[in-house]
């Protein structure tokens, strides 16, 4: 789980754990084991639990059943399982020969994970990448103030390596000194933007009826990630080359 903190992590996941625990109701005249937590405290410890879940177990609300008899069960399974996760994921790793670096979808750049979240999150891969496409698009045209041009076209006009117009600004990922570094880089993100447009974006819309395995979903959005990250990290040449 990269850039967590799973001392903290599991701190409070415990904490959660331990409001939730079944114990003799304080009042002697009610019978039955209650939470040992206050609905308020249980509620406001969820509000934090919650985010690590969707870390560590980003398909917990649909994966754990509910108990609509028992209060916060998902919540106290989720937990546990959770719990289980951060404390042995490098035993695990270990033994079972697999320890290569993993990538967390949630730690990719802001523009995907803010698009793809919660349909991830619910299981819905193929609609996740779907807008986290879009989010890149809409962010890409806001940078550059073009609402006339979206998807390929866009980004073929932004990464350009003509000198921006009137009403039409490119995006420089290193000063434009002509050299063959500056023409290369320009040229790869305009042809990564192509690939995931023509390769990723446009079948999708094709086949929405269609979900995506997990793994190919997480492997788009790491190449939208990349290109997310060029965009934002590019300067904006508007005409008369000012930045």
């Amino acid at each position: 789980m990269s850039n967590m903190n799973t001392e903290w992590a599991l701190h409070e996941l415990d904490r959660l754990i331990h409001l939730l625990e079944f114990v003799p109701h304080r009042d002697p005249n009610i019978l039955g084991d209650w939470p040992r937590g206050s609905d308020a405290d249980i509620a406001a410890q969820a509000q934090v639990a919650e985010k690590i879940l969707d870390r560590v177990l980003p398909r917990w609300r649909t994966d754990i059943e509910d108990d609509e008899y028992v209060a916060w069960s998902r919540h106290r399974e989720a937990a546990t399982r959770a719990k289980a996760q951060l404390q042995r994921t490098a035993e695990i790793a270990a033994n079972l020969g697999d320890d290569a670096p993993e990538i967390s979808a949630s730690s990719l750049h802001q523009w995907i994970w803010s698009g793809a979240a919660s349909l991830w999150q619910s299981g819905h891969f193929h609609a996740a990448v779907e807008d986290a496409a879009k989010k890149v698009n809409a962010e890409t045209q806001n940078k550059v103030g073009r609402r006339d041009l979206s998807e390929t076209k866009l980004f073929q006009e932004a990464f350009s390596t003509k000198s921006a117009e009137p009403e039409k600004s490119r995006l420089r990922r290193m000063e434009p000194d002509g050299s063959e570094t500056y023409q290369s880089v320009q040229r790869g993100a305009m042809a990564l933007a192509e690939g995931i447009f023509a390769g990723i974006r446009n079948p999708l819309s094709h086949e929405a009826d269609q979900e995506l395995d997990e793994q190919v979903a997480l492997e788009y959005l790491a190449a939208l990630s990349v290109l997310a990250r060029w965009v934002d990290e590019s300067t904006v040449e508007h005409a008369g080359g000012k930045p």
